[in-house]
């Protein structure tokens, strides 16, 4: 990839009709070239990756970071994606499946509330922590569910998928 700048950005033709927040995850066992990658955007979709898991949520609190540090003075440059996710209701089926989520090698996913599908983790799963928290508050009126954090370091942002990957991937997806 070059370092120059040549696409540019124009602000002024921003919509005035994004949204923050995410609406779906989409776990799956982690496979090194799971989508083929020009760009930033995936293309493509590798046939070795044959299922991943529907995780759906309207929490507020559900956000994705993705920032990169670029640091002059080693020449190097990392960016770290961060993945917070609720769920709600929490049960003794899901205690199983979140904590084998935490415990394995795995990427997904993300469709955020633009439409747009990340995917997270991309390049080594969540290599650097995952964290599971069943949490059942202490008001009637606190969250009886799950919080989900999963961090991971790459070398670039995360991939979007183009609309012919994503419909290649929504058809490999069951539900839990």
């Amino acid at each position: 990839m070059a370092c120059d700048i040549a696409i540019g950005v124009n602000q002024e033709d921003v919509c005035n009709n994004l949204q923050g927040g995410n609406e779906e995850f989409y776990p799956f066992a982690f496979l090194d070239d799971a989508f083929t990658v020009v760009d930033g955007v995936a293309t493509a979709m590798n046939v070795a990756l044959t299922v991943a898991y529907k995780y759906v949520s309207n929490s507020d609190t559900n956000t994705f970071t993705d920032i990169l540090l670029a640091d002059a003075k080693t020449k190097s440059s990392i960016v770290t994606q961060t993945l917070v996710y609720q769920l709600y209701k929490v049960d003794g089926a899901t205690n199983f499946e979140l904590a084998k989520l935490a415990q394995g090698k795995h990427s997904g996913i993300l469709k955020d509330n633009n439409g747009v599908y990340h995917w997270v983790g991309h390049e080594a799963g969540w290599n650097v922590s995952r964290q599971v928290e069943a949490l059942t508050g202490g008001a009637r009126t606190d969250v009886n569910g799950y919080n989900m954090t999963m961090i991971a370091e790459n070398k670039d942002f995360a991939p979007t998928l183009d609309a012919a990957t994503v419909t290649a991937f929504l058809a490999i997806v069951s539900a839990i």
